[in-house]
């Protein structure tokens, strides 16, 4: 029965540290430099409007960083530009760097009117933009790692 008890406290000591290490993963994953590189005009229309938006990460981390999906908030000159969530599926390099598209359909008619005259404006002088989200990560017991950059962007028009 002694030695009963001495096992049982064993697994309950190696279940603990097990635990407690688990639960501190999110400490171990620091968290990745993500900007906004580009927003191409690929299709516009009177009643929608897609837009290509290219960002650059950097992996601070000394391991690979696999990236399962992509939660964002983009903000153009002050104003609530696109948001929203991507599943995707890329790793980024122990220190390196890795980039992503997303493809974002709005329609500036009905969303955000005065975002037409920032839109119309960002081909012609850069403007201020300000980028927030989270990446999940593809690693057990890790929580979404959070971003947030600003800097100043211009809009690339499609050649038609």
């Amino acid at each position: 029965m002694n030695r009963l008890n001495r096992c049982n406290s064993g697994v309950l000591l190696l279940t603990t540290v097990l635990l407690s290490s688990c639960a501190s993963l999110d400490n171990v994953v620091s968290a990745p430099t993500v900007s906004l590189r580009n927003v191409h005009v690929e299709d516009i229309g009177f009643d929608s409007q897609t837009f290509i938006l290219s960002f650059d990460v950097r992996n601070p981390n000394p391991f690979p960083l696999p990236v399962k999906s992509i939660n964002y908030g983009v903000k153009l000159d002050g104003h609530r530009f696109a948001s929203g969530e991507a599943a995707c599926s890329f790793t980024i390099a122990a220190g390196g760097d890795g980039k992503f598209t997303i493809s974002v359909d709005v329609n500036l008619l009905q969303t955000a009117p005065e975002l037409l005259f920032i839109v119309r404006d960002a081909t012609r002088r850069e403007i201020p933009y300000s980028l927030e989200g989270r990446l999940g990560i593809d690693i057990p017991y890790t929580k979404p790692v959070k971003f947030h950059s600003s800097g100043l962007i211009g809009l690339q028009a499609s050649a038609r």
